[in-house]
C-alpha cells in the first residue's frame, strides 16, 4: 500500500473523493456510540450483579474482629477489606486506608489538604510562593484537571515507551523546589497502554527532592487489568523501592475497584508509608468519622481475597479483548503501510492511544462526532486541554458492544484516512 506522503496530487484527489463517497455512506446511517470515556460495558457491569446478594437484612454484618459495619469506627476500613485491597496493591496491610468509591476522590482530597494545611507538617502550598507539578504526556485528565482547579502549574514531561522521560523528571524534581509532585498511571498507562520498566521505577525511588514535600502521585488504577492470560505487564514495587532508596515517604498509592466491581459503587485505597499514613488519618478524623464499611463488607465476602479479585479479572479480559482487537486489527489492516498514525497495543488497562499526523486530531474527531462517534475531545491527554502536536487520540473501546466497536473503529479509520489526505493536499 502507497503512503499518503508519497502521493501525487492527482492520486491525493482520487483517494479523497473515494473516501468522501464511504462517508456520505456512512453519514446516512445516522449511528449514535459513544466512546469518549472508559467506561465498563453493560456486560462487565453484570459480572458483579451476585455482589448485590452477599449481603441482606439477614446477614450477619460484623467484620471478622466482630467490629459491626453498621456503626461508627473503623476510620482507615474494615480488616479483611484493607487486607484485600493491600493485596491488590501488593503492600503491607497497615499502610493502607480504605476510603469510598473512588480514587481520583481520595487524590483530589490529598491535594486539596496539601494546599490547606501542607505536607506531614510542611508549609501549606497556598502558603507557598509558587506550586508546580510535573505531567507525563498524554496523560489522564482527570489528574490534570484536579491540578488545573487549584491553580497549580502543570509541566509537560514526554512519556517514552518506558515510562516517563526521567532525565527531565529528575532535572525538575532535584533542583526546583517548587515542583511538589507528579502524577503516574505506571501500569498500562492511560493512554497509552505502556508499562513503567524497572530503571524507571528505580530512578523514582532514588529521586533527590529539591521540595522535602514533593510527592509521587502513583496511580495504580490498572494494576491488574490485564488483557491476556500469557502476556502479562508486572512493574517493580515502589512503596518498596523508595524504602530501599532511603525515600519511604516520597509516595502516595491510589487504587481502586471502580473497573472490577461497579465504577459508582465500588471501593477505592491509598497506600503510603506509615508515617503518611498517620499523618493522612489525622487529618482524615476531622473530616470523616467512615467510609461506607457496608459497602467493604460486601466486597470482601464477594472477592474473599486476591485470588477472587484474579479470577474476577479474567473474566472481565474476556469480554474486553475482542472490542480491543477489533479496533487493533482495524487500524493495522487500513492504516499499515500508510504512514498516517501510529499505535501501541497494550497488553492490560482501559485504552489504545493513536498518535495521527501532526495537526490532524481535533479534524479526525470531529469528522467521527459527525457519523455519529463520540470520542474523547482530542487535547485531552495534555493539561489545560493543548496537545501541542494536535495528534495524540484517546480510544476508549471497552463501553461499546464488539459488534458496536467493529463499526465505530471502521469509521475511526476512515476519519483518519480523510483528515490526512486533506493536510497533505493543503501542503500541495
Amino acid at each position: 500500500m502507497k503512503a499518503y506522503k508519497d502521493m501525487s496530487k492527482e492520486e491525493l484527489l482520487t483517494v479523497k473523493e473515494a473516501l468522501e463517497k464511504e462517508y456520505q455512506t456512512q453519514e446516512a446511517k445516522g449511528l449514535n456510540l459513544n466512546m469518549a470515556r472508559g467506561k465498563p460495558g453493560f456486560s462487565q457491569l453484570a459480572l458483579s450483579m451476585p455482589m448485590l446478594d452477599v449481603i441482606n437484612s439477614d446477614s450477619d454484618m460484623r467484620t471478622v474482629l466482630g467490629n459491626d459495619t453498621r456503626n461508627y469506627g473503623d476510620l482507615d476500613g474494615i480488616g479483611e477489606c484493607r487486607r484485600l485491597m493491600a493485596d491488590m496493591m501488593a503492600v503491607p496491610k497497615d499502610n493502607v486506608v480504605v476510603c469510598g468509591n473512588s480514587s481520583l476522590n481520595i487524590m483530589y482530597d490529598t491535594i486539596a489538604r496539601s494546599v490547606t494545611h501542607g505536607v506531614m507538617g510542611f508549609t501549606p502550598w497556598c502558603k507557598q510562593d509558587q506550586v508546580k507539578f510535573l505531567c507525563p504526556v498524554p496523560g489522564y485528565d482527570r489528574h490534570f484537571a484536579i491540578t488545573e482547579f487549584f491553580g497549580i502549574e502543570m509541566i509537560n514531561i514526554p512519556l517514552y515507551d518506558d515510562g516517563p522521560d526521567m532525565d527531565l523528571v529528575e532535572q525538575y524534581v532535584n533542583h526546583d523546589a517548587a515542583v511538589k509532585g507528579i502524577w503516574c498511571v505506571p501500569k498500562y498507562s492511560n493512554p497509552t497502554g505502556i508499562s513503567y520498566s524497572d530503571e524507571v521505577v528505580r530512578r523514582f525511588a532514588n529521586l533527590k527532592p529539591a521540595a522535602e514535600d514533593f510527592r509521587i502521585y502513583w496511580d495504580n488504577a490498572y494494576c491488574i487489568h490485564h488483557l491476556y492470560d500469557d502476556i502479562q505487564d508486572e512493574i517493580l514495587n515502589i512503596l518498596v523501592e523508595c524504602e530501599k532508596a532511603g525515600n519511604p515517604d516520597m509516595v502516595y498509592i491510589f487504587a481502586s475497584t471502580s473497573k472490577i466491581s461497579f465504577p459508582g459503587s465500588g471501593i477505592s485505597a491509598i497506600a503510603a508509608s506509615l508515617d503518611n499514613i498517620e499523618a493522612i488519618k489525622e487529618q482524615m478524623s476531622v473530616q470523616t468519622i467512615g467510609h461506607d464499611k457496608i459497602n467493604q463488607l460486601r466486597h470482601s465476602r464477594f472477592f474473599k481475597n486476591i485470588d477472587g479479585l484474579q479470577a474476577h479479572m479474567k473474566l472481565h479480559a474476556e469480554l474486553l479483548r475482542p472490542k480491543f482487537e477489533a479496533v487493533l486489527d482495524t487500524l493495522e489492516k487500513e492504516l499499515g503501510g500508510l504512514e498516517i498514525g501510529s499505535w501501541i497495543k497494550p497488553r492490560g488497562g482501559y485504552f489504545i492511544s493513536f498518535d495521527s499526523l501532526p495537526g490532524c486530531a481535533k479534524n479526525i474527531v470531529a469528522k467521527c462526532k459527525d457519523l455519529g462517534v463520540v470520542m474523547t475531545g482530542a487535547g485531552a491527554t495534555f493539561p489545560y486541554g493543548k496537545d501541542p502536536e494536535d495528534s495524540n487520540i484517546r480510544i476508549a473501546p471497552t463501553f461499546p458492544t464488539p459488534e458496536e466497536m467493529q463499526e465505530a473503529a471502521e469509521i475511526f479509520v476512515l476519519c483518519v484516512k480523510l483528515a490526512s489526505v486533506e493536510k497533505y493536499l493543503a501542503e500541495k
